[in-house]
């Protein structure tokens, strides 16, 4: 974890601050925007202004008017984007507290990440929401490039990070299939989730997040997960006591007794999801929260920004 993640995010009680210096880091590593447009859309006529540049006149109108008017464009923006977060109780993993040794966990990961974008698209004047899910939907907003909205989705973003709650439990696939049906124009679409859910159910998550691909929405998929502890299962062979934070259950066990098993379903689950979003033509990206989030999302959107 870099040093900037390291001393911060154990004070996490500024995201502006913390999302403008991150954001100030990328740009210098940045010779271009990592975000290429979408096509604006034509919004509506406003009267031309003495002075003005006249590319935008619209001069069959003036042909039948004798009056001169400009097309406005939908925001002016070249880019909408939804960034959608899972807030279920898995996501507070390892659970943070002031006297923990931990600072980060799926959650923060992933707010600090969301900042750091919302605050990026707004210096390109793009327009940006936000939507937030466990078993259901709790935030959509609509997308706005302004200040203000800005501001409002940190409120909202702060609010997750200091109410966690244990017992919350997931519906992802709901929640995606909700979100897609309520986004009705073309968009960059940007998740943050361990994507947990049990094997019955990762069917219909595969089908949301096909969903999601409908009506030619870019999808990047930020697959949070604490490696160490949730993919390579890295525990003292002794005795512990787990709880699952969704559900409430407990069982006790000593960690070799099931670290081998453990390991091979979680590849299982790990190399189909991403083979599921490989076939959807889903940006898929690792995210382990102890690499930091700062390196993570500089490495994507340099990629990004070479392949635009």
């Amino acid at each position: 974890m870099d040093l900037l993640d390291n001393i911060q995010v154990r004070d996490i009680g500024n995201l502006e601050l913390l999302a403008r210096q991150v954001v100030e880091g990328f740009i210098i590593g940045l010779h271009k925007s990592p975000f290429h447009g979408f096509s604006v859309e034509f919004a509506e006529h406003r009267l031309y202004n003495q002075g003005e540049p006249t590319k935008n006149v619209d001069w069959k109108v003036y042909a039948r008017t004798d009056k001169l008017f400009t097309k406005r464009f939908e925001e002016e923006t070249n880019l909408r984007c939804q960034i959608i977060i899972d807030t279920s109780s898995s996501m507070y993993f390892p659970e943070v507290t002031k006297k923990s040794k931990e600072y980060i966990n799926k959650l923060r990961f992933s707010a600090l990440s969301a900042a750091a974008l919302m605050n990026l698209l707004q210096r390109q004047r793009d327009a940006f929401g936000l939507s937030l899910f466990d078993e259901a939907v709790n935030i959509h907003t609509r997308v706005k490039s302004s200040t203000s909205h800005y501001r409002l989705m940190l409120t909202y973003l702060d609010q997750v990070i200091n109410n966690p709650e244990r017992n919350k439990p997931t519906a992802a696939a709901h929640a995606l299939h909700q979100i897609a049906d309520s986004i009705h124009r073309r968009s960059l679409i940007i998740i943050f989730s361990d994507m947990f859910e049990s094997r019955l159910e990762s069917e219909q998550l595969f089908a949301a997040l096909q969903h999601l691909k409908h009506n030619k929405h870019e999808v990047v998929l930020f697959h949070v997960v604490d490696k160490s502890k949730e993919v390579d299962f890295e525990f003292d062979n002794r005795p512990y006591l787990f709880v699952d934070m969704e559900t409430g259950e407990k069982i006790k066990l000593q960690s070799n007794q099931v670290k081998d098993q453990y390991i091979k379903q979680m590849a299982e689950f790990k190399n189909e999801l991403k083979l599921k979003c490989l076939q959807y033509r889903i940006d898929f990206v690792e995210a382990d929260i102890h690499e930091g989030f700062r390196p993570i999302l500089q490495s994507y959107l340099v990629k990004r920004s070479k392949m635009n």
